[in-house]
């Protein structure tokens, strides 16, 4: 703390020394023209005309007569450059009382240096917020993970690939609406604070609403709430909003999450697979610059037709279990300990086939991957419709991409009876605390939907995927974090 303290006053010093020259700083507003990569990549337009420039200073080199600064704005650095002619004594001066990370105004001219570098000679300058903090050490970055996710400013000023992944993240939000908004699709909003929670199997958090005497639920998925709108007759919508799981953290994993939800009357899954290919290889193409990604060492090509495999081929091709045997319990059991994984005896028919898709099958989902055809008591076909002909098969599929599940979509059950049913098995085996029967959204359905496809997909786990991030809070701008005891330090 006395480094902090010993930075602050000196800091603070030179901030009244600056006053007393009498010329102008922290003003209320600045307005610049143009940004770093602009300049940079317009330069044979803009080079010798004047330009306004603002951000925080992250390089200086001060010499005699002229010096040379590195700005840091959202699009990138540029170089500045401070000549005594040109400022005047004073001016000159009110640079050389700067600091590193001060946020700083400046307006002069566009050049090229002799090195070839893209410079702006400075003219005029304020100085408008006083770093009194340190910055990290530039040349090493911010590489302390605790601090960069609790002071993800400091990660943002210090790290180029961070702000990439969150300008990255914002044109993945940016483009995934454009593109259904383009194919009819309304962005609507539903409750984060539910009365009931339902649309997954997850533990829900939960407060107390006062004012209604009543305990109140964060939502773990939208879906319930949107596919009443399908029954209202909103044919196409979407939502894109945080949910809430009070679950564990992993790699793939945050208890605070970006989901996506999407539902189309009249359409089934397969017309949904269709639509989430093309829109992810397109969404992609347009923010990443390229249907081929690197992630996790992999060249992943989001390019369509994606490979579409049913379970039952998955299953025999990656845990060696036949068609024949792929609703046998005891072939799936036997499959699991072939595989070296501990499996208890006694699991329904989905319950085993979970085990097998999460042990063995997933981790080599490399490439993007459909995975269709549940059963129906596989975890999480509660809202799924059955197969016609296949009756103890759901009409369901998950999206895998460089081994990592990024969407669940089904043909959505709109039988209000078989919901029902389904719904009251679910309640008294789930082990979720306050597990309910949603008997509104029952009621719903008894006023008819019509066939729906529907679609959920994690926004973090994509932008994973199409930045190469290793972890989920890489991805997230504030992820939560166990308290610390200096937390105010």
């Amino acid at each position: 703390m006395t480094e902090h303290s010993d930075t602050r006053r000196l800091r603070e010093q030179k901030l009244d020394e600056l006053a007393t020259l009498g010329l102008p700083h922290s003003p209320n507003r600045f307005g610049p023209t143009r940004h770093a990569a602009e300049i940079r990549k317009h330069f044979d337009a803009l080079a010798g005309s004047r330009v306004r420039v603002a951000g925080r200073l992250m390089r200086i080199r001060k010499m005699g007569k002229a010096s040379f600064a590195h700005m840091l704005d959202v699009s990138g650095e540029i170089q500045l450059y401070f000549k005594l002619d040109a400022l005047g004594p004073e001016r000159y001066q009110y640079f050389k009382l700067l600091d590193l990370g001060d946020v700083i105004g400046a307006e002069g001219t566009v050049f090229r240096t002799a090195t070839g570098e893209v410079t702006v000679q400075v003219e005029e300058l304020v100085l408008l917020a006083k770093a009194f903090q340190a910055l990290p050490e530039k040349w090493h970055g911010l590489t302390d993970v605790e601090t960069r996710y609790r002071r993800r400013y400091l990660d943002l000023i210090s790290n180029d690939e961070t702000r990439r992944i969150f300008l990255l993240r914002t044109g993945v939000l940016r483009e995934t609406r454009r593109f259904l908004d383009e194919r009819g699709f309304l962005e609507v909003e539903t409750p984060i604070l539910q009365p009931m929670y339902g649309g997954a199997a997850a533990n829900p958090f939960h407060t107390r609403y006062e004012t209604l005497d009543q305990t109140v639920f964060l939502r773990i998925a939208s879906e319930l709430y949107l596919k009443r709108l399908i029954v209202g007759g909103m044919e196409r919508v979407y939502e894109i909003g945080k949910d809430f799981r009070n679950e564990g953290f992993s790699r793939k994993h945050s208890p605070e999450f970006t989901m996506l939800e999407l539902y189309q009357a009249y359409a089934d899954y397969r017309d949904i697979m269709a639509l989430f290919e093309t829109m992810i290889s397109t969404v992609a193409a347009e923010v990443a610059g390229s249907q081929r990604v690197e992630f996790d060492g992999f060249d992943i090509d989001l390019t369509p037709p994606w490979r579409r495999l049913s379970m039952r081929e998955a299953l025999a091709e990656y845990a060696g279990v036949d068609a024949a045997a792929s609703r046998d319990p005891d072939a799936l059991l036997d499959a699991l300990r072939r595989h070296g994984h501990v499996a208890p005896g006694g699991g329904s028919v989905g319950i085993l086939t979970e085990e097998l898709v999460s042990s063995v099958i997933e981790p080599k989902l490399i490439q993007p991957t459909i995975l269709y055809d549940f059963p129906v008591d596989f975890p999480g076909s509660l809202l799924a419709k059955r197969k016609a002909d296949e009756p103890d098969v759901a009409e369901r599929f998950e999206v895998y991409i460089g081994a990592i599940e990024i969407a669940n979509a089904f043909t959505e059950l709109n039988d209000p009876e078989d919901q029902l049913q389904r719904m009251k098995v679910s309640a008294t085996q789930s082990g979720v605390e306050h597990a309910e029967i949603d008997w509104d959204y029952i009621h719903a359905l008894e006023h008819g939907m019509p066939p729906t496809g529907g679609l959920g997909f994690g926004v973090d786990r994509l932008v994973m995927v199409l930045a190469g991030a290793h972890h989920i809070r890489e991805t997230i701008l504030f992820p939560l974090l166990r308290e610390r005891e200096d937390a105010h330090a």
